[in-house]
Parts: structure tokens; sequence; C-alpha cells
């Protein structure tokens, strides 16, 4: 560190070994980068190695003139409080997490005779999302034009590959808009249709139709994509959840409702009647809780969460 200004330094030895989130500023004062960890200064101290891992620290650390940084109760809160500023302040250097406003949503169109799935930037009727990349999106669309029409019996969702996609007249889309939207709907409908997929790429496969097999593995890759971003969190947020999580002075506990954090308060020694109490206030502000007005935004909070929540143990987590 003997090529860094002395001022900066002394800052970065200040850095307490604790959890948060850091900001880097250039000399106008202007925040360049935001970043958080389970411990700041070890993090903060790595920027500034002889030889940084990447070349974009490399090129950050020379518009580096400041450092500020906000120590949390828990790594949860310097990630959550991590994702809000980067939104707020769109740092030049952060890449993920500051342009929400490009996610999109798949739509299952009216009768047309092009397109009965398509790629939308807001929500509207028959959509389903949002997702980050648009990318697997379009691959998907494109790879399901040539099973359709899919239509469904009793038990199973019937369809044919074709090497050229089927023109399908108004009664036939309209049955594989009723299938797209029971598949879309229902995450067992979707595992109706991706064992479906499977059976028919291990068939082409056995008959050494390699194209076709690797056309229904790329399906199930995108339909697995959409199984995440619809259902992924159904299970894990379909109930309240008190989350109890040691700190330095004590416990600290989280109310979650719907993937939000609607309550959260320090205890220095826990007993159930605290905990009882808890609950019902987290239960209480449930019930004057309102939709959130912007899900694209709300979706990065939510990952989060799951992530945070899937992470820790057992007895940190109470579904209620």
């Amino acid at each position: 560190m003997s090529k860094i200004p002395n001022h900066l330094i002394e800052k970065i030895n200040s850095i307490p070994a604790q959890s948060g989130i850091y900001k880097m500023l250039d000399s106008s004062g202007r925040i360049i980068y935001i970043g958080k960890s389970i411990s700041l200064k070890n993090r903060v101290r790595s920027y500034f190695a002889d030889n940084p891992k990447w070349s974009k620290v490399e090129k950050m650390v020379s518009f580096i003139d400041d450092i500020e940084y906000i120590v949390t109760d828990t790594h949860l809160e310097a990630i959550l409080l991590e994702c809000s500023l980067i939104k707020e302040i769109k740092p030049m250097f952060n890449s993920q997490l500051k342009n929400d406003e490009k996610y999109v949503y798949l739509k299952v169109e009216d009768f047309n005779i092009y397109n009965p799935l398509s790629i939308v930037n807001s929500r509207e009727d028959n959509c389903y999302g949002p997702f980050r990349r648009k990318f697997p999106l379009v691959e998907l669309i494109n790879s399901l034009k040539n099973i359709f029409p899919i239509t469904k019996d009793d038990k199973n969702y019937n369809f044919e590959y074709n090497l050229v996609p089927v023109s399908m007249d108004k009664d036939a889309f309209e049955k594989n808009k009723e299938s797209l939207q029971e598949i879309f709907s229902d995450d067992e409908n979707m595992m109706l249709l991706i064992n479906g997929l499977e059976k028919k790429m291990k068939g082409a496969a056995a008959q050494l139709q390699f194209a076709a097999a690797s056309v229904y593995r790329d399906m199930i890759y995108g339909l697995n994509y959409l199984k995440t971003g619809i259902y992924g969190y159904k299970a894990i947020f379909s109930k309240d959840i008190l989350l109890k999580m040691p700190i330095n002075s004590g416990y600290k506990l989280f109310f979650i409702s719907k993937g939000e954090i609607l309550l959260k308060s320090i205890f220095s020694a826990l007993t159930e009647s605290d905990m009882k109490d808890f609950i019902n206030t987290g239960k209480n502000l449930k019930l004057s809780m309102s939709k959130s007005s912007n899900e694209k935004s709300s979706m990065d909070f939510r990952d989060i969460l799951y992530s945070e929540i899937k992470s820790l143990p057992d007895e940190m987590v109470i579904y209620l």
C-alpha cells in the first residue's frame, strides 16, 4: 500500500472488520462504486493489492480519493443496503442491480399468425416474470415454435417436433394458448411439459437424431430458467418467516412476508414472550402491507432474501 496517498491509508486502516457497505469516492466527491462485505476492512484492503485480480479494479483504484462506510448488524442488511444504494446512486463502476428497468416479461399473445409468445418491457395481461436476462427467453420462444401446437390430455402435454414451425389456425392457436397459460401458471404443469421434453430428447438421442435432441435440450434449459423465475420462490415465501440472527449485542429478529422485511428489532436477551410479541406486531403490519409499486426493483431484494435465507442454519429460520 506504499503507493496509496497517506490520507487514504489512514482511512483504510480505520475501517472496522465488521459487516457493512463501503463507498468509493473520486476527487470531486462522486460515489463511483458501492460494495458490501462481511469484513469491511479486509474487503477494502483487497482493492489496493499490488496485483489486483480484475482489470476493472485496477482502473477504479486510480480514481479513488476517499472511502466511506456504514456498519450493519448483519450481512443480510449489508447486502440489502448495497442493493438499495446502487439503485439510487447508480455508481459508474457498479454493473449489477442498477438497471432493473431493463428486466423483461414473457407474454402469451392473443391470436396472430406469427408469435404465440413475445417479450415485453412492462407487465400486461397474460405476462410472466419479470426476468433479468432477455436472451434465454428469446432462445426459448424461437425453439418452442417448433413444437406448437401443444395440447393436453388427462395426464400429459402432447406435441411433435417440426423442422419448420406449423402455421396454426385460430382453433389450434387458442388451444395452444390455453396450454401455455396452464404451463406458465402452475409449476406442476410446467414439470409435465419438461418431463415430456426429456422423454422426447432421450428418444431422439437413442435414434441418433442428435439435432432434434439438442433442440429438446435447449427447450428444457429455457423452461427451467422460467421455472426458477416464476416458481423458485413460491415455497419459501408462501409463509411468513421469522429470522433469528445472533449479533454482538444479542439477537436481531426479522419478520418477513411475501419477500419483504416488514419489521426488525434487536434484543439483548431474547425470551419466548419477546418472540411472540414481535411476531404479532409483524402480522399486524402485514395487514396494512401494500403491493410494491416496482416489482422489477423488488425482484432484486427478493432474490437477496431468498439466497440469504437458504444459506442460514435451520435454527435461524422459523416458518410461521
